[in-house]
């Protein structure tokens, strides 16, 4: 299935974005795309045939005057998007993810998994997951979690629904890209080490989030989280700059043309800086990597219905663009 970018006028947020495409059969490469829908191979314009969007992360500092330049300047040829393929606009050393980080979300994932041999009944594990919530906000602990690289898809690329997946689940997320080095930052120091923001969608299989022959050992991220392509990514990466406030974002996710998610990142227990600082505590974030901040209510789970062979999902944040994935089921022998 080939999805291409809509025609609205403007695609993201801001003057550019960043993007990896390819010509057809032909390599990818990193683009500078302006919101009129044009890109520009920036191998070309920065004279250099091996650069990458995360080798422009790297030295982040430095890459950014250039991009705002080359974005202004009118006389530079561009292609359209259209005659081009999207990507995923990075390929990240480290995906760090989290979950329970929306206060609805949490409720509703509460309620669904329910423990083996947890009768009680949905009053009462709701007020507890409230608690929960509430003894976190207080106690200032994300939870956050390893993903996989090779999970990363692009953003109009079928998604294969494994044969053993048998909750395939949805989970629209805002993601942060990193673009200097952090350790040990604080939270007011996390701010400049964002590069920008872009859109996650982190499949989860809910039958294997737990490990039904060792309940005691908690979730089991690997298997529920980490297929090939359970992490549709982008399409852009946009500046932070041009993002006025990632804790005011109205995420959104339609299946087959129905609102399912419909959220502000207002509604995140930890904020998008207290992300990227805890995340720091333990581990050394590196230019490229992501930061995904939780996925907030509306997902398969709490409306009855997982994801199944042709679905469509549509998938947007403010101002960082619109991913548009199809579903297809794993073939069988």
């Amino acid at each position: 299935m080939s999805v291409k970018p809509g025609s609205a006028s403007a695609l993201f947020a801001g003057p550019f974005a960043l993007a990896t495409l390819s010509a057809p059969d032909g390599p990818r490469f990193p683009a500078l795309i302006t919101p009129d829908g044009n890109a520009l191979d920036l191998r070309t314009a920065l004279g250099d045939d091996q650069l990458t969007v995360l080798s422009l992360l790297d030295r982040w500092d430095t890459s950014l005057p250039h991009l705002r330049a080359l974005a202004a300047d009118t006389g530079v040829s561009r292609t359209p998007i259209a005659d081009l393929q999207v990507h995923a606009p990075v390929e990240p050393r480290q995906i760090f993810q989290s979950g329970a980080n929306y206060r609805q979300h949490v409720i509703d994932l509460h309620v669904a998994h329910r423990a083996p041999g947890d009768d009680r009944p949905e009053a009462e594990r709701r007020a507890e997951a409230a608690e929960i919530m509430d003894r976190r906000a207080a106690e200032d602990l994300p939870y956050v979690f390893i993903g996989l690289p090779s999970a990363i898809t692009g953003p109009y690329d079928d998604v294969v629904l494994p044969a053993w997946a048998e909750k395939p689940d949805w989970e629209l997320e805002l993601a942060v890209v990193i673009g200097r080095p952090a350790y040990r930052v604080s939270v007011d120091e996390a701010a400049a080490h964002i590069a920008g923001y872009t859109i996650a969608n982190d499949l989860t299989d809910r039958s294997t989030v737990f490990r039904r022959d060792m309940p005691q050992i908690g979730t089991d991220w690997l298997r529920s989280k980490n297929a090939p392509g359970f992490t549709p990514l982008g399409p852009w990466i946009v500046p932070a700059q041009s993002i006025a406030n990632p804790d005011d974002l109205r995420v959104v996710l339609k299946l087959n043309g129905e609102t399912m998610q419909d959220e502000s990142t207002k509604d995140m227990i930890f904020k998008v800086a207290r992300m990227v600082s805890y995340a720091s505590q333990t581990a050394h974030l590196l230019p490229g990597d992501l930061v995904l901040t939780g996925s907030p209510a509306g997902n398969g789970m709490h409306w009855g219905r997982l994801l199944r062979d042709g679905d469509v999902m549509e998938g947007s944040v403010t101002g960082l663009g619109v991913q548009r994935t199809r579903c297809v089921a794993e073939a069988t022998a």
